[in-house]
């Protein structure tokens, strides 16, 4: 579909019927980030429910979160979720760990009406998991400067493990690597991983969590440089499975019919495109083109409930 812009009536919405939804719900899935890493989980997503409909949308224009501050995340996620709340998904999902880790308690309670979920915690169950029976498992967690500020992954972490310890990396400059489009066989990227994974390293961290959903992308040289007695955690497929089962649970499924994906972007649509192909293999539409000055207005909620 040829961009365009589009501000709190979306310019395309997947049609349902209310009287169907006890049933099957063909809502559309709603997935957001700031880039192209949550396509990483709604590649998951649609392989695990072929049958659903998906809405992504990537705040190209503004990325990384990971270098703003919390009241900046905060505003955009929240731009973000309005505009998709105009398509009326059935589930919101972050794809994006500093929106998890900085947002998110904030949109459940201004969105009541919506369900959501994030990555950091399906992340962090894979991560246990992979500790397996280590009495003091030490968790190194690479992600960006603003999930690690949140210290979301230690508070995780320590609920769900005791006697664990937990060594924090920021890596914000392998976003913008991967966005130019570069891949785990570029010398340059090659040469970053092992500079942030090096401190993990000397520190003989038994499990290395990819706290950013752009890192997937890099795995391969991940695993590599890691080496055999680190466990490398993606945890794409678990945030798919995640809302799979949450999806379930609220008897919300989509029974049967194709499914697809419709990609939204705030800024260059047909780089979007490209890079999806480059360094995820999908073949997706061309996405729509929303600007950031299209998309709702933050206004605080007690001026929009005085209005």
């Amino acid at each position: 579909m040829p961009g365009g812009s589009g501000g709190s009536n979306p310019p395309f919405a997947f049609a349902f019927a209310p009287s169907s939804l006890a049933m099957s719900d063909p809502r559309p899935i709603a997935i957001l980030d700031s880039g192209l890493g949550g396509l990483t989980i709604a590649r998951e997503l649609h392989a695990l429910l072929p049958q659903e409909q998906i809405i992504y949308l990537a705040d190209t224009a503004r990325q990384p979160y990971g270098s703003r501050g919390p009241d900046a995340v905060i505003r955009m996620t929240r731009q973000l979720v309005r505009y998709l709340a105009g398509h009326q998904p059935k589930h919101f999902v972050l794809a994006c760990n500093t929106s998890t880790a900085l947002a998110l308690p904030a949109l459940r309670a201004e969105f009541a009406e919506h369900s959501f979920s994030g990555v950091i915690e399906p992340t962090v169950r894979a991560a246990v998991e992979a500790a397996g029976n280590k009495p003091q498992p030490l968790f190194g967690v690479l992600a960006t400067e603003a999930t690690i500020r949140s210290r979301a992954y230690e508070r995780a972490i320590a609920r769900r493990r005791n006697r664990a310890a937990v060594v924090l990396r920021p890596a914000s400059l392998l976003v913008p690597i991967i966005e130019e489009g570069r891949t785990a066989s570029d010398p340059l990227v090659r040469l970053a991983v092992r500079q942030y994974l090096h401190p993990l390293i000397a520190r003989k961290i038994d499990v290395l969590i990819l706290g950013c959903t752009h890192f997937p992308m890099l795995k391969s040289v991940m695993v590599q440089v890691a080496g055999p007695g680190i466990e490398v955690v993606d945890a794409s497929a678990r945030c798919a499975e995640d809302v799979a089962r949450r999806l379930k649970s609220a008897r919300k499924l989509k029974e049967g019919g194709a499914g697809g994906m419709r990609c939204i972007v705030t800024d260059d649509a047909d780089r979007f495109r490209q890079l999806s192909t480059k360094l995820l293999g999908l073949s997706i539409d061309q996405p729509l083109l929303v600007r950031p000055d299209a998309l709702p207005a933050d206004e605080p909620a007690f001026i929009r409930a005085a209005g």
